[in-house]
């Protein structure tokens, strides 16, 4: 089933998104098995991300051959186990965790290759800068010589309001594009997931975050009961 769902996907995206530029699929692994990775690695994943740090430590020498990101939010504590060991942190959403990056990064002879995170819907549960504050935010993050800004990520607010998550989507590609004029290193727009990723590709979205599309829903350990 992972085989033919990554097949699929692969398939339908490779004609790129609406602006000619070719769309990079990152497997969604949290939870997951090595050994499924491994399986839609061997289906043609390129590129696989991980939301928990202890998962990315637990997994890291048990899966081979794909690009490593980090997709979820990142505690500055946690940073340290991420050096030298990411394609992409798409989560730089604040500038304490840009700091302690330097820091870790630059003791390292390291370069970070980052996303800055928009919280596009303004949502209360969700970190990440506002569209508003986001130029001042990548400014601010280009100055930090040990990080370099790849592109933007985001995520879509849960809604079936469709022209208002299409609003959203052109506003982030936007953004993206007023600064990939100006910055040669900027090439990732990070956007879409399972429920959205379509709309978010139609929209100029080139960096799509799968997890149940390739892989199913996912089963999360139940915790211990107490007799």
């Amino acid at each position: 089933m992972i085989a033919e769902n990554v097949q699929n996907v692969l398939k339908e995206i490779a004609g790129g998104n609406a602006f000619g530029e070719k769309i990079t699929l990152v497997a969604a692994t949290k939870t997951r098995t090595p050994e499924e990775i491994n399986e839609a690695i061997a289906a043609g994943v390129t590129d696989i991300g991980e939301n928990k740090v202890q998962e990315f430590r637990d997994k890291y020498d048990l899966v081979h051959g794909a690009n490593r990101h980090f997709i979820g939010h990142l505690q500055t504590n946690k940073v340290k186990y991420l050096i030298g060991k990411t394609y992409l942190i798409h989560s730089l959403d604040r500038l304490e965790l840009a700091d302690e990056l330097q820091k870790r990064a630059e003791r390292a002879g390291w370069t970070a290759d980052c996303l800055l995170e928009i919280n596009i819907g303004s949502e209360l549960s969700k970190s990440g800068f506002s569209l508003d504050e986001g130029m001042s935010a990548y400014e601010k993050m280009r100055a930090y010589p040990n990080i370099r800004v790849r592109g933007l990520m985001a995520m879509l607010p849960v809604s079936q309001d469709f022209q208002q998550l299409r609003s959203l989507c052109l506003s982030m590609r936007q953004f993206y594009d007023t600064i990939k004029v100006q910055d040669g290193n900027i090439s990732y727009l990070s956007m879409g997931m399972s429920g959205d990723w379509r709309l978010c590709v139609e929209c100029g979205s080139n960096m799509i975050r799968l997890g149940t599309s390739l892989f199913g829903p996912r089963a999360y350990p139940q915790a211990p009961v107490n007799d």
